[in-house]
């Protein structure tokens, strides 16, 4: 329990230092749209300079674009997403170790993926997520992606102040999305 609450607040601090440094970075509209005892929703709504197939492309290479400081092994490198019926986003940790982060539960490429799982220290807490990235063309070479992020569960003192973590550390994570090079 300690080691719980020792990894959260480390992981609260290192966000409320990174969090400054972002408002120039954020997607076009991010929010905690609900936040309560139970449970939190944060929603980010984006525009990426690609074609829907390539937006899509993007987002499963995810070791191109996910931020090295946010990995378990300090290294974006030794992420992997498949997307395929239950397939996973995992990371190579050293000596041989692993960290299953989601589960991929819907993937229409172009349109849609869905993954199921905790982020960081949600796993650690046994809470239930599903994170969903919606594509929509707006043209031939810019895409609509609109994120959500529902997790549920129980946490001792409530998931507002760690919704508010989660959906910064979210939102850097998709501005690098956007960012990311062709």
């Amino acid at each position: 329990m300690n080691r719980v609450r020792a990894s959260r607040s480390r992981l609260l601090a290192a966000l409320a230092t990174g969090a400054a440094c972002l408002c120039m970075l954020q997607p076009s509209r991010a929010e905690v749209v609900a936040s309560g005892a139970n449970g939190f929703l944060l929603r980010h709504e984006l525009k990426i300079s690609r074609g829907a197939a390539a937006a899509y492309a993007r987002l499963v290479r995810v070791q191109d674009w996910w931020s090295s400081d946010h990995t378990y092994s300090g290294s974006a490198a030794r992420l992997s997403l498949q997307a395929h019926p239950g397939g996973c986003w995992c990371e190579k940790l050293p000596d041989g170790g692993f960290v299953q982060h989601m589960q991929v539960v819907y993937a229409a490429p172009g349109k849609a993926l869905r993954l199921v799982g905790g982020l960081g220290p949600l796993q650690a807490m046994g809470v239930s997520g599903a994170l969903t990235f919606t594509l929509k063309a707006d043209s031939a070479d810019v895409t609509r992606v609109t994120v959500s992020y529902a997790v549920s569960g129980f946490a001792p003192e409530g998931f507002a102040e760690l919704a508010r973590a989660v959906d910064a550390v979210l939102a850097e994570q998709l501005a690098r999305y956007v960012a990311a090079p062709a």
